[in-house]
């Protein structure tokens, strides 16, 4: 049995694994005032950020974490909900998507940007265990952007984490 460490693929541009998601806004996902709930849009967005991290990897991930999800104005019953989501970073296993979070009146055409989300995914080998993702191959000014500001917060996450186990370690001491 071979136990090298399986090598991450070879790097895959931003567009390669982007996605957008549409669907439109019915009574059901609406609370009394006809607004969209806000955990509705947090299952759409956790769907298409993984959409776009399993299109990159190429395998099975799952949420880590949602870093962020910030609402700036109501979606309504009626309108199309739109999600745009690309992948900001890539580190060994995890990888950062960014959600743009769109309401389109359809009567008008007019989109109105209504939330934004940040989410962490982990790409998992069959035995459930994390495997390496193809590096980001950002080619845009924009892409190049949220990649350094990807890696800033990976290694803000990362130092967080160790402070926390020591922190747990010194607990139990």
């Amino acid at each position: 049995m071979d136990n090298a460490r399986p090598q991450a693929p070879a790097g895959k541009p931003v567009s390669a694994s982007a996605v957008e998601l549409a669907t439109l806004v019915e009574v059901a996902d609406t609370n009394p005032m006809g607004n969209i709930h806000g955990g509705v849009i947090m299952k759409l967005a956790d769907q298409a950020a993984a959409a776009a991290a399993i299109r990159h990897s190429g395998r099975i991930c799952v949420t880590a974490s949602i870093d962020q999800l910030d609402f700036r104005s109501a979606v309504h019953v009626g309108d199309m909900v739109v999600l745009k989501a690309s992948l900001h970073y890539a580190h060994r296993s995890s990888m950062e998507v960014g959600v743009r979070i769109e309401a389109e009146r359809l009567q008008t055409g007019v989109r109105t940007h209504v939330a934004s989300a940040t989410l962490i995914f982990v790409a998992l080998d069959d035995q459930c265990r994390p495997v390496p993702v193809p590096a980001i191959l950002p080619q845009t000014p924009e892409e190049q952007r949220r990649f350094a500001r990807g890696e800033e917060r990976y290694r803000a996450r990362a130092a967080r984490r160790q402070q926390e186990k020591a922190a747990g370690t010194a607990a139990r001491s």
